[in-house]
This record gives structure tokens, sequence and C-alpha cells, in this order.
């Protein structure tokens, strides 16, 4: 170190140096927190997630009465019931609804959050999760909330492995209501629709009823302007909190939606198998699948009625027969021969009918929910 650059003929008798250095580590405390947050979240369990790249939708014109009750019910902020439970059986379309209504949430810009469970995802069949997931995407919605709910983290650092109520709590609710008290928030305008697809699919039924009691005590009882769209196959978790009282703690707080009693999907199918197989038939290489004549009627009718109006057996077959490798036309005749005549089982037993005779070829193209 030079202290006197450039000093000639000069002498220094007895001088004491001392060099000092203040070493400053600032740590930004909210970002601290987040990060902890992040480290929590099932990135793969978001509507827009990398992972679920191309996931099942509704296709234009199909199920369009039950998206618009969807749709409205969401859109509704003022109607008594916050929570609107969608109960359905495997391949009734449920995550199809899910996905078109969180698209259309999200670019209404009223999407909250949305956590879609799969069993066959360690971080999407989780419950340890569901709450950082949730509290992710509202802190996005707001830098203040994000802040807030950083510094809830920050304050506890081990509650990530406490109860999911305290995490709900302490991640959601305190910070919502805090900033709520202050002016800082205005929750009418804030993104309300929090969606949740495939509670079934979370492992463990102790832990799906754990998640329901959460949303009740804490998203519900509290004066929160979410609003709260569960869909599920009817499993006994779901079942007994829809019961009637007093078991059933969300009898009179929820809306429910029964896909099976209410909708009939028949019509939709129908539509959907004659686009996706004209649109198959438009880019084949077969002439015969070319033909304005293809695919025939009767065709269509068989495969509707042994769909038994369910989605599930009619995206199979699609991705059966869309396959480049083979003639679509000889792949529709496969399945046509293999489909049981006269009184049709429920699709499911349809569909492992179809898969039987022809089982390493098509079970591929089985959807993955199912499998």
């Amino acid at each position: 170190m030079s202290m006197f650059p450039n000093a000639q003929n000069f002498k220094v008798d007895k001088m004491r140096v001392h060099s000092c250095q203040h070493v400053h580590n600032t740590v930004d405390s909210r970002i601290d927190g987040w990060d902890m947050l992040l480290n929590n979240v099932a990135s793969n369990a978001l509507h827009n997630s990398r992972a679920r790249f191309d996931p099942p939708k509704c296709d234009e014109d199909t199920r369009v009465e039950v998206l618009n009750e969807l749709t409205d019910w969401i859109q509704d902020r003022e109607a008594p019931q916050r929570l609107l439970c969608m109960t359905g059986a495997a391949g009734a379309g449920k995550s199809a609804l899910q996905q078109t209504i969180a698209e259309r949430c999200s670019n209404s810009n009223i999407l909250g959050s949305a956590f879609f469970f799969s069993a066959g995802d360690p971080t999407r069949n989780n419950l340890a999760y569901v709450v950082p997931t949730i509290a992710y995407q509202l802190g996005l919605r707001n830098s203040a909330l994000r802040d807030a709910i950083a510094n809830a983290v920050k304050e506890d650092r081990l509650i990530f492995e406490k109860t999911i109520k305290i995490q709900m709590d302490g991640l959601v609710v305190a910070p919502f209501e805090r900033l709520c008290a202050r002016g800082e928030l205005d929750r009418n305008s804030f993104p309300h629709a929090i969606l949740i697809d495939g509670l079934d699919e979370c492992s463990g039924e102790d832990n799906q009823a754990e998640l329901l009691s959460t949303i009740k005590h804490c998203l519900l009882d509290n004066d929160l302007p979410f609003r709260i769209f569960i869909a599920s196959r009817p499993e006994w978790a779901i079942r007994s909190a829809l019961y009637s009282e007093p078991e059933g703690h969300l009898y009179r707080l929820a809306y429910h939606i029964k896909l099976s009693d209410k909708y009939d999907a028949t019509a939709d199918i129908r539509r959907y198998l004659w686009r996706r197989l004209q649109d198959i038939g438009r880019r084949s290489h077969d002439g015969r699948a070319q033909s304005p004549l293809w695919p025939t009627k009767e065709d269509i009718e068989k495969l509707v009625a042994a769909a038994s109006g369910q989605f599930v057996y009619a995206a199979t077959v699609v991705n059966y027969i869309s396959e480049r490798r083979g003639s679509p036309v000889d792949r529709l005749r496969v399945i046509i021969n293999w489909t049981p005549e006269g009184t049709f089982s429920p699709p499911q037993r349809n569909c492992t009918r179809l898969l039987t005779p022809i089982e390493d070829e098509i079970s591929f193209y089985l959807p993955a929910h199912t499998r």
C-alpha cells in the first residue's frame, strides 16, 4: 500500500500505522424469506408449469354449460358460498375443466393461485407443498403481500415443519388481513380465485381431510375474499366433508356440482370425436382418411356409446388414432372391432376391454392419471 506517492528525500520516524477495514454484509431479509419459501414450492403443480405442458383442456364448444356455471360462480364475489366442490368419476373431465377455468381466470387477472395434484409426482401428491405454493402465487400478485409473506417466513424459519393450518394462518391469512387493515391491499380487486385439482391424488385420505379442514377454518371462517374451487373424485375425504350435518363440516358452506348427475357429456363427446378425427384425417397421408365419408356416423355413434359420458375413453381413442406412424383408418377399425356390443359398461371397464387385446400398443395413449 503506497501512502506517500511521489514523495522524495524525507524521513518518517517512529510512525505507527493502523489499517482498519470494515466489511458490511447486508442481508436482504425479504429475499432471504422469499428464497426459503421457494425451496418449499411445487412448481410442477402450477397451472402453467412446463412439467404439465399441453395439459388436458376443454375443446372449443364443449362443456359449455358447466364452464359457464363455474365461471359465473367464480366471478360473483357476492355469492354466499365461497367454496365450490366438483366431484366426478375418473375420466369425467375434471382436470380439463379445472385447467380451462385456470386459464380463463389467469386471462381475466382474477387467478390467485392454483395447485394441480398428481399421484405420480412426489411434489404434487404431498400435502407439505400445498400452502407454500399457494402463498408463493398470492405473493406474486402484490409486492406488499410478497414482502409480508417473506417476513413471516423469516420470523419463523421452521414454519414449513408445522401443520398446514399454522402455515395457512401464518403465510396467507395473517399477512393478507394485516395489509388490508393498513389499507395497503384492496381486498375487492385482489385476484380471488384459488383452484385445487385432483384432491383425491393427494397421498393419504387423512391428508386430504386435513386440507379440507384447513380451508374451512382458515379461509372460510375468516372474512377473506377468496373463492375456492376444488375438483376431486368422490372419495372418502370429500364425501364425508359434504355429508349432511353434523358429520359434514362443509355441508352448508360448499356449492356442490356432481358431474355425473347434473351434466350429460354425450353431445360434447360426439362433437369432440367428430372434430378430432376429421382433423386427423386432413393431416393424414392415407387417402382413405381424407375422404369426407371418414369417419362414418356409425363409427362415431359406437364410440360415443362406449364412452358412456366419460371423456377418458374418447381421449384415449383420439390419442391412439392420431399416432402418425400408422393409418388412422386402420387404427379406428382396430378400436371399433374391439368395442363391446350391446349394453355398454362403465368407460373405465371399456378402456380395460379395449386395452386387453392390444395392451402393449395402446396403453401408452391412456391419459396419465388413469394409467
